[in-house]
Order: C-alpha cells, then sequence, then structure tokens
C-alpha cells in the first residue's frame, strides 16, 4: 500500500445499480446494489483526468469532488447500458493485519 499523500480521498465505496427510476429516492446500499467494490485510488491520473481507483475487480476514475464517476471497468469490461455506478464515502479502516496504515499530512 503506497504512503504517497494524495489530495483526493483514498477510498471509496463503488456500487453498480440499475439506473435511477422515476419517484425512488432512496438512496442505494451495498445490500441492493447488483454488485459492490471497495477501491483504492492508485496514485494514477486516469484516461479521464481524474484519479483512478482500483478493487474487487473494478477500475474507475473518480471525481473527487463531485463523486461522480468518469470512467469504469467490471472485470475488464465497461458497464451496460441500464446500469449505473453510485459513489459512497468510506472511512479509513485499520488493516486486517492489525498493524495500523500510515498516515501522512
Amino acid at each position: 500500500m503506497s504512503t504517497v499523500w494524495h489530495p483526493f480521498p483514498r477510498r471509496f465505496e463503488i456500487l453498480l445499480v440499475p439506473e435511477h427510476t422515476a419517484g425512488d429516492d432512496t438512496p442505494p446500499d451495498a445490500a441492493t446494489a447488483l454488485r459492490s467494490a471497495v477501491v483504492e485510488t492508485t496514485g494514477e491520473i486516469g484516461e479521464s483526468g481524474y484519479p483512478r481507483y482500483e478493487g474487487d475487480g473494478m477500475v474507475a476514475d473518480i471525481d473527487p469532488e463531485t463523486r461522480t464517476v468518469e470512467g469504469l471497468l467490471i472485470d475488464g469490461f465497461e458497464v451496460d447500458y441500464g446500469l449505473t455506478a453510485r459513489v459512497l464515502d468510506t472511512p479509513d479502516r485499520p488493516d486486517p493485519s492489525g498493524t495500523a496504515e500510515p498516515r501522512t499530512g
């Protein structure tokens, strides 16, 4: 895991859900998503010009200010029409090995 400081969030959760339907204002969650993944920054800028995030089979370029997915591959494939990606903030979690993650800044 990189200890390089980035001016954008290190981690997001991406939810793949059916496109928004009229009258359904409830926010999606991992339990109702078709697929979800926690993605972490790679330290690279994607083709879209936004930071690249990877994890759990997803590679995404995410605008960290608007939380908009600007590019997404799932298991190496583009997302089908009729599906949309939603981004949720994910708090930093401790390393499963029990050691603390390095912090900077």
